[in-house]
């Protein structure tokens, strides 16, 4: 059975839009993963296609109709698991795109105005996801974002498989920083150790780079890491050792790597 991203939506015209490009363009286009866009407006039984109303109780905007989106959701099927891109949700994540990628697809209801009507949510035992502490203008982006984050682990999607086993997120930690010729740009020169052909050191020298970027920029990530392995912190701050330190600059005062905006 082909990975389906399943997309209820108000606005299906901005399908699929990026995910119709690159790798992940590609593999739809191999048959890899199936997109399937559904205007939820094609449930409306009014002669204007109505799908919201104003919130009960009061207050600005409108709300999408349970009728509406009870509607959308049951004419979509009952196959694949139902998420509700919402900046209320679980936070998505890695783990999560995993457990994805692993099953049949996903359907995805798209919100708009100030959201969906709770009770659809609570009867179609829909599941909430974020994306991040911030709100959009509707769940399209978001949806867009969750499908590209989960095709990408599908077999076959990428060129090399290992792309996915080293990188931000894959063991716990935030990605090592990366370096390609030149070997100096303005002053800068990459990391000696990585130039040096011993495997062992740039293993070494790369893992202690996951954590302390870990450890700096996500103490959450950081804290949870160290549970899992068993080691505790006392002190309430993880500190890395002065050899990890030392292996982390590479010998270098400087260190030109940065992890990408994810």
């Amino acid at each position: 059975m082909t990975w389906t991203a399943r997309v209820l939506t108000l606005v299906p015209e901005m399908f699929p839009g990026p995910l119709g490009h690159s790798l992940i363009g590609r593999a739809l286009e191999e048959g890899r993963w199936r997109l399937e866009v559904r205007n939820i407006r094609d449930v409306a039984t009014d002669r204007h296609r109505t799908v919201d109303d104003t919130p009960a109780g009061g207050g600005p905007g409108m709300v999408m109709r349970a009728d509406i989106a009870g509607a959308a959701l049951d004419a979509a099927g009952a196959d694949l698991p139902v998420v509700y891109l919402s900046p209320r949700g679980r936070p998505f994540d890695q783990e999560r795109a995993r457990a994805l990628a692993a099953g049949p697809g996903v359907t995805l209801l798209c919100g708009r105005f100030e959201g969906v009507d709770e009770r659809v949510l609570e009867a179609r035992a829909v599941e909430e996801v974020s994306l991040g502490d911030f709100v959009m203008t509707g769940g399209e982006i978001a949806a867009m974002a969750l499908i590209d984050a989960t095709v990408r682990l599908i077999g076959g999607v990428l060129g090399n498989a290992d792309s996915t086993v080293e990188e931000s997120f894959a063991g716990g930690l935030l990605e090592f920083p990366h370096y390609t010729r030149p070997t100096e740009w303005e002053g800068l020169r990459i990391p000696e150790v990585l130039l040096s052909g011993h495997h062992g050191r740039i293993a070494d020298w790369r893992r202690s780079q996951a954590e302390r970027l870990t450890r700096e920029r996500r103490p959450d990530l950081w804290r949870a890491h160290l549970a899992q392995a068993g080691r505790g912190d006392p002190d309430g701050e993880a500190e890395l050792s002065d050899a990890h330190t030392t292996a982390a600059t590479g010998g270098h005062e400087k260190d030109a790597g940065d992890e990408p905006d994810r």
